[in-house]
Order: C-alpha cells, then sequence, then structure tokens
C-alpha cells in the first residue's frame, strides 16, 4: 500500500515536470516553427497558446487511458468502490500533475485569465483524488469522471480559431463549435444519470459503508459541484454555438453587436 501511495506521487512529480517542460519549452519551439500567428502574439497570448496545447496533450493521453480502462480493467468495473485500482491511479496521478502545473499558470497569469470557475473545479478534482492516490477507493467512479476530458481538445481548437483570425462563421469553426457541443454533451451531461444511478446503486452497501464519512463527502460534495460547472459550461457552449449559427451564414463574415 506505501509502495502504491508513492508510486502515484511520484507519477504527479513527474507529470508535473513533464507538462510543465512541454510549456516552456517544446510547444514554443513547435508553435513557432508551424505557425506564422503565434510569433505575432503578446508574451501574454503566446502563454495561453502554449498552456491550451499542454491541456490538449493531457486530455489525449487520460481520455484514451480512461477508455481503455472502462473496456477492459474487469476488476475496476466489477467493484467501483474497492476494486484494484492501480491503472486508474496512475491517470489520476497523471491529471493531478497537470492540475498542478494548471494552478501555477493561473497564479502566474492571474490578471490575464481570471477564471475563478476553472480554479474551483481544479481544487474539487483535488480533493476528491487525494482520496484516490492515497486510499485507493472509488477507483471506477474517478474513471467515469475523466473522461470529460475528452471535450477539452475541442475547447482549446475553438480558440485557436480565433486567435489566427478565422471567422466564426467559416465552416471549420463551426464543425468545431458543433463537435464540441455533441462531444461535451455526451461526456460531461448525458451521462449525469447513469453516473448518480451507479452512485446511488452503491449507498449503504458494506463497500460504501466502509469508505467512512471523509471519502464519501468528498465524493459526493465534488460531484455534484463538478456537474453545477459543467450544466453551466454546457448552456454557454450551446448558447454561443446557437449564436453564430443565427448570426452568420457559412462562408461570410458574422454579422456584430454589442453583446458579442
Amino acid at each position: 500500500m506505501v509502495d502504491s501511495v508513492l508510486l502515484s506521487y511520484c507519477v504527479v512529480t513527474g507529470s508535473f515536470m513533464f507538462f510543465q517542460l512541454f510549456f516552456s519549452i517544446i510547444s514554443p519551439n513547435f508553435s513557432s516553427r508551424c505557425s506564422s500567428t503565434y510569433k505575432q502574439l503578446t508574451r501574454a497570448k503566446q502563454c495561453e497558446w502554449d498552456s491550451r496545447v499542454v491541456s490538449t496533450v493531457h486530455a489525449l493521453i487520460v481520455g484514451s487511458f480512461c477508455l481503455y480502462i472502462l473496456a477492459y480493467d474487469d476488476a475496476v468495473n466489477l467493484d467501483p468502490i474497492w476494486g484494484d485500482p492501480f491503472q486508474v491511479k496512475m491517470n489520476v496521478a497523471i491529471t493531478c500533475g497537470y492540475l498542478a502545473y494548471d494552478l501555477l499558470f493561473f497564479a502566474h497569469y492571474w490578471k490575464e485569465m481570471r477564471d475563478p470557475y476553472m480554479v474551483c473545479h481544479h481544487f474539487a478534482v483535488f480533493y476528491s483524488y487525494g482520496y484516490v492516490l492515497n486510499r485507493g477507493v472509488l477507483p471506477y467512479f474517478a474513471n467515469f469522471r475523466l473522461i470529460s476530458e475528452l471535450s477539452t481538445p475541442f475547447v482549446n481548437q475553438r480558440w485557436f480559431f480565433d486567435v489566427v483570425g478565422l471567422p466564426r462563421s467559416s465552416w471549420p469553426v463551426l464543425i468545431n463549435g458543433l463537435a464540441l457541443a455533441v462531444v461535451f454533451f455526451i461526456v460531461r451531461i448525458a451521462v449525469i444519470p447513469s453516473y448518480y444511478s451507479q452512485v446511488f446503486a452503491t449507498f449503504g452497501t458494506e463497500g460504501y459503508i466502509k469508505l467512512g464519512n471523509g471519502p464519501q463527502v468528498a465524493w459526493i460534495v465534488s460531484c455534484v459541484i463538478l456537474d453545477i460547472l459543467n450544466v453551466y459550461w454546457m448552456y454557454k457552449i450551446a448558447a454561443g454555438f446557437y449564436r453564430v449559427v443565427t448570426k452568420a451564414k457559412p462562408g461570410g463574415k458574422p454579422k456584430r453587436n454589442h453583446a458579442d
């Protein structure tokens, strides 16, 4: 158990260093060679660009691992509270390392970024995933939550399109916007009934009672906070996509008003 916890925090540290390296060296070098727009951005915008590249890399790594676990990790799927958590803990550790890097990024660029909702999201995730890393509990539910990262690349791609000056009425932007709305809904909203039905099914079981009050509270409270944020973000995504589609024709210049 101690070795497993130690390994988890080694992965957290390695993950933090990897994403920091990606942000500081790999993305700036790659982006400056592949995009003329990147070189023209202010330093603050370049940092946000690099941060979103890192975010996309993290989402693809963790999201793919989540799908693999969901499909092939029978121990976790058969016992969602106390099943063998090794693979899930490694995935959670990667995410915790990324979150530590991202919080450091927000702290350094708070004046430019200023996103209290995302900071709240990160701390809620940290709070709940601490129990996964330290005690190895709730692996199925932790993995289920991480699947939501699959929507992140589309969020970042929308930002990249804006920065390079692609009109919001153009087909690539509209297609990405539709994909974002659909994927976000599937991995964050549509799964809510299924997720909570699994949660309620564990209430009163021996495994649930064995958790104790701390993990129970962390689990339920963090879930509620995250889902409130997800519903809020879904509303903003859907409203934004609807506004663009109704105010602009594909391939033309988007109409603007004071609310845009």
